[in-house]
């Protein structure tokens, strides 16, 4: 594709160059610079592209892509733009032939409940016998490809580059995770949603947003691009997903529990293995039996069920799907055990979905809960004491450990996470910074009829510090201690 065919949707201040140039891949990282590749000049929070100039024009890059006026010194094509995030996602939609307009696409934005609902409703399509992809949290896959996922909702290049193999390789239908953060920069625009979801929202980022209302503002934005408009849904029990309802302009199909949802929850039934429930819709009721656990989960169920029923997908089809759909790796995970307790990994990382998960195992009426949890370094400080809180109210026994500390001081974010406790007048708990040496103590401690929850980290099999990372992953660890406790 030659320059000038890039720039026909992109707002530029200045080209400077050959618009006959041949473009042959794009890049915003340096280090994965071709011979013929844009260079998007990013500035992020650490590092700017601007710096990296003369190694990926020493690799043959054809264009660069920036905010500022070429350098004198400099010959290479450069492309002077306001924005160089809404430029690199225009591009490259154009680049890989705009592949989101010969998908059905759905994109899933929320606080919790984005991957449960994705891997619910890639079930569902299955099960219909369609071909869907899925761009999320633990991975991206479609067909027989699967990678796991750097990070939640990938940057433009990749999504669109993303979108159009799966395009090629048949898939029909593409459901996608959309963080706060791909929002704010941009990752998604310049797709063409058929269908957006609201799970909910609760604190979280605010270390990057600085606000629920600028949070919300956000997540707000996934239901304002350039959508093709099938449906927009929302979960009308949440306060926030009510203030979104009052604020779009679009058909809205609204569910939950309150009577007037469209599509609504009755007859809710929580069992030790699984949950029954009825769902009512316009023109019909669906009795569901899932081994899923919990009123939050009954919650991406219906966002599932809403959005496969905008996309014309049968009850029975859908039924048949929510009946045989599995675990979601890392939430609410059960590790086998012959011990007589349960022990359950969770991803739940914020004082909202620890509680969900913590009222979700009392109505199973364990003799004691077991917690083991932390917090990541580097992000939302506000959120640490409110786990702590939430943790003394409704565990029995707590050990407050390190998560992904990052940079920080691991015995500093448990000090912040212990203020809770404090605040709350609790002794329930104790510390024990080693993650590995804090789920053998959970694991030693639990008898029969007892639950040892251990969250924060889910499917993730990482642990990163200061200036290292190591392999870790609870689900690992938990099976290694039960097996040594199991010969004892």
């Amino acid at each position: 594709m030659k320059c000038k065919d890039l720039l026909e949707e992109v707002r530029l201040v200045e080209f400077y160059g050959n618009p006959e140039q041949e473009i042959n891949g794009l890049s915003y990282s340096s280090k994965k610079i071709e011979p013929g590749y844009v260079f998007f000049a990013l500035k992020g929070q650490k590092t700017d592209g601007h710096d990296f100039l003369t190694e990926v024009i020493e690799k043959g890059a054809s264009l660069v892509v920036s905010d500022r006026p070429r350098p004198s010194e400099l010959k290479i094509n450069w492309l002077q733009v306001l924005d160089v995030r809404e430029a690199m996602a225009q591009i490259a939609a154009r680049f890989y032939g705009h592949p989101s307009l010969k998908l059905k696409m759905v994109g899933i934005t929320g606080t919790k409940g984005k991957t449960t609902t994705s891997y619910l409703l890639e079930h569902i399509l299955k099960t219909a016998g369609l071909t869907p992809g899925l761009i999320g949290t633990i991975e991206y896959r479609w067909k027989d490809k699967k990678t796991v996922a750097e990070r939640t909702t990938p940057e433009a290049p990749d999504i669109q580059r993303i979108l159009k193999e799966m395009v090629d390789e048949g898939v029909t239908h593409c459901v996608m995770e959309v963080s706060s953060h791909s929002l704010e920069l941009k990752r998604v625009y310049r797709i063409g949603f058929d269908i957006a979801i609201f799970t909910n929202l609760s604190g979280e980022h605010l270390d990057y947003h600085e606000s629920m209302e600028k949070y919300f503002a956000a997540k707000k934005k996934l239901f304002f691009l350039n959508h093709k408009r099938q449906a927009s849904i929302v979960n009308i029990d949440d306060p926030w997903g009510e203030k979104l309802i009052a604020e779009l302009p679009m058909k809205t199909i609204t569910f939950g529990f309150r009577p007037e949802a469209i599509i609504k929850a009755e007859n809710f039934v929580l069992e030790e293995n699984g949950m029954k429930a009825t769902i009512s819709f316009p023109g019909g009721t669906l009795n569901l039996k899932t081994s899923l656990l919990g009123k939050h989960n009954l919650y991406n169920i219906l966002a599932a069920v809403a959005a496969a029923l905008a996309l014309g997908i049968t009850p029975s089809a859908i039924g048949k799907a929510i009946s045989t759909a599995g675990c979601v790796p890392g939430r609410f995970e059960v590790v086998p055990t012959s011990l007589g307790f349960k022990t359950v990994i969770d991803y739940a990382h914020t004082d909202a979905a620890l509680e969900n998960l913590l009222l979700t195992v009392k109505q199973l009426n364990p003799k004691r809960i077991i917690l083991v949890f932390g917090c990541g370094g580097n992000r939302d400080r506000s959120k640490r004491p409110r786990m702590g809180e939430v943790a003394a109210r409704l565990a029995d026994w707590t050990i407050i450990t390190s998560d992904n500390p990052r940079s920080e001081d691991p015995e500093k974010i448990i000090d912040e996470i212990e203020q809770g406790f404090l605040r709350a007048g609790s002794k329930n708990y104790e510390r024990e910074t080693d993650r590995r040496k804090a789920i053998e103590k959970a694991l030693q401690l639990a008898r029969k009829g007892d639950f040892v929850l251990i969250a924060g980290k889910g499917h993730e099999n990482y642990q990163i510090f200061r200036d290292h990372t190591i392999h870790f992953s609870d689900v690992e660890v938990a099976k290694e201690i039960l097996q040594e406790l199991e010969k004892r």
